[in-house]
């Protein structure tokens, strides 16, 4: 057994720990996810995401990968463009909530086919330079081992392909800043105790937050998996924040 440990929320812990504890907190909240995020943004994650999709720009003909990307959001979003979208989730409960939504649009959006697969973004089982555009919302704080799951999307992506992700980060906004950090460690657990019933999978989920690297930091990370051409937008100063890089 290796001594390595990774961070789950202000814990440090084996990284098989990780994994299975993720696990658990998002087959805990999947059925209640998308009313949370709604409750917990104030519903501008919607906008946050709407303008994701502007940036990825998809198209007619393209095979994108969106990775983390169970319930849908993102997909749903990308699929009128007409592009091939393969969803994948490491967590199957996830991923059903986004099969029983499509499957109330007939099992596809009206342009384009959308797959649905489960999967570990640290060892995808696609073939090298796959994919045209690779996606992650909200996901990359939870994955176990970031540095791999990043080398994965350079490695799955066609040369001349493009990563984009959304995660939330820190807001370099005085005084925001420490309104913030009350509201996610003091109100989104408790949000999470009425709403989900389960206060202790949002205090993760806060804990997370404050854990991920800052913008920069998570900016050279993406530099360092051979990416190229990256470039960091925060929104609300950094509370959340689109990170791109190209593979040349």
């Amino acid at each position: 057994m290796s001594d390595k440990t990774v961070s789950f929320g202000y814990e440090e812990v084996a990284p098989e720990e990780k994994t299975r504890r993720v696990g658990d907190v998002f087959s805990s909240v999947a059925s209640k996810y998308d009313i949370m995020n709604d409750a917990m943004s104030g519903g501008m994650h919607r906008l946050w995401k709407d303008r994701f999709v502007r940036r990825v720009k998809p198209q007619s003909g393209e095979t994108i990968l969106d990775m983390a990307g169970g319930t849908g959001d993102i997909a749903f979003r990308m699929a009128p463009s007409g592009a091939a979208i393969t969803v994948c989730d490491i967590n199957q409960d996830m991923l059903d909530v986004g099969v029983e939504r499509a499957m109330k649009c007939g099992g596809r959006d009206d342009e384009g086919p959308l797959v649905w697969s489960c999967q570990n973004a640290e060892e995808l089982n696609f073939a090298s330079s796959s994919f045209d555009a690779y996606t992650i919302v909200f996901g990359i704080r939870n994955v176990t081992e970031i540095p791999k799951a990043l080398r994965e999307a350079h490695r799955v992506l066609r040369p001349g392909g493009r990563f984009f992700c959304m995660e939330f980060s820190t807001t370099e906004w005085p005084g925001f800043k420490e309104v913030y950090d009350v509201y996610s460690h003091k109100v989104m657990p408790k949000m999470g105790k009425i709403i989900a019933q389960d206060e202790e999978s949002y205090r993760y989920l806060a804990e997370s937050i404050r854990r991920f690297p800052k913008m920069a930091e998570f900016e050279q990370m993406i530099r360092d998996a051979g990416f190229a051409n990256t470039k960091v937008e925060p929104i609300l100063g950094g509370a959340v924040a689109i990170h791109s890089g190209w593979k040349v």
